[in-house]
């Protein structure tokens, strides 16, 4: 449903969306300093490129922009390509495809397509806050079903909660993973970092809630910060927090840090951890990512750690319950999958 009666002022239309599809921008006292800027969509299938390490070849995102504004996302860089910056408007320019169902539904009709699986939460949270007034993702979730196409999901959003009975019902017909992604487990660090996301605890509450729906529920632990989430404590911590929640899998990934995202995330040390400027740039001097001997040395410290909290094995059998089918492959998600 969109907002009748809430037309923000004409000055604040994009000028990326000057190509077509704009519709209108709105504003909401729900919503404080956010502008939706509603869109009709030429498509809602995105190919994955055939280069790609990814499971998946297509996604879907019904969002552009992110009000979960987490200071190390991967995907603020794509808001450049609507002449937009990864930082503030990232948080507070959000676009959306009021069509995006409808299309969808047209695209899974047509002959040529193959039933390939699909992949959302791939770019911007579908399950983010506004997702509660609009409500794609049940008639996403419908037409993929509809086309007996395979979907993933992988989101921070408690709001996926509403739709476990649909995707409970879903998983009988078609192949269903389910991902959470809780990064910290800190409260006080991970408002800091995600100010716009629900708590670790409503998330384990929601990896919890996915289990007692009969699904599985793998836990994204990505990105791991260097020198500030990648203790052994820290980690020991969250992973058994994760064992007694339920989680059937995790999977950990470094940080890396892509194109706008660095020196945004150089200035959130400059005001919160000081002392770590020097060393983030040195630890990321070559590029976006993390030099293998940190990666290394992360995969030693973690793996004695999933052994420990039974996440070595395949998912379903940790607790001795019948297999379930698993949430989506781990892999970091491509900024360039909008």
């Amino acid at each position: 449903m969109r907002w009748d009666g809430q037309r923000a002022d004409d000055d604040v239309a994009l000028p990326g969306l000057a190509l077509g599809g704009f519709q209108r921008s709105v504003r909401t006292p729900e919503f404080q300093g956010v502008t939706f800027h509603e869109v009709l969509a030429r498509s809602a299938l995105n190919r994955v490129p055939e280069a790609s390490a990814m499971p998946f070849r297509w996604t879907v995102n019904p969002f552009r922009g992110c009000t979960h504004a987490c200071a190390y996302c991967f995907a603020r860089p794509t808001h450049e390509y609507l002449d937009l910056d990864a930082g503030r408007d990232f948080e507070t320019q959000v676009v959306v495809k009021t069509n995006v169902v409808e299309v969808l539904r047209a695209e899974l009709g047509r002959r040529s397509w193959a039933r390939e699986a699909v992949a959302l939460g791939t770019n911007t949270d579908p399950y983010q806050r506004a997702e509660g007034r609009y409500g794609f993702m049940p008639g996403i979730v419908d037409a993929l079903v509809r086309a007996r196409t395979p979907l993933s999901i992988l989101t921070k959003g408690t709001l996926l909660r509403r739709d476990l009975p649909l995707l409970a019902s879903a998983a009988e017909h078609v192949d269903v993973g389910v991902s959470v992604s809780i990064a910290i487990g800190d409260e006080a660090l991970q408002q800091q970092l995600e100010p716009g996301t629900p708590t670790p605890r409503a998330r384990l509450e929601l990896v919890t809630a996915v289990r007692e729906a009969g699904l599985a529920c793998g836990v994204m632990v990505a990105p791991v910060l260097p020198w500030l989430t990648d203790g052994r404590d820290e980690l020991d911590d969250l992973l058994r927090r994760l064992r007694d929640a339920g989680a059937t899998g995790a999977t950990v990934l470094a940080l890396h840090l892509r194109g706008a995202v660095k020196p945004l995330l150089l200035d959130w040390l400059r005001t919160h951890r000081p002392e770590l400027v020097v060393r983030y740039e040195r630890l990321y001097r070559a590029g976006a990512y993390v030099p293998r001997e940190y990666s290394r040395w992360l995969q030693e410290r973690v793996r004695p750690l999933l052994v420990r909290h039974g996440f070595d094995r395949p998912a379903g059998h940790r607790d001795g319950r019948a297999p379930v089918r698993p949430g989506p492959a781990a892999a970091e998600m491509a900024p360039t999958l909008f």
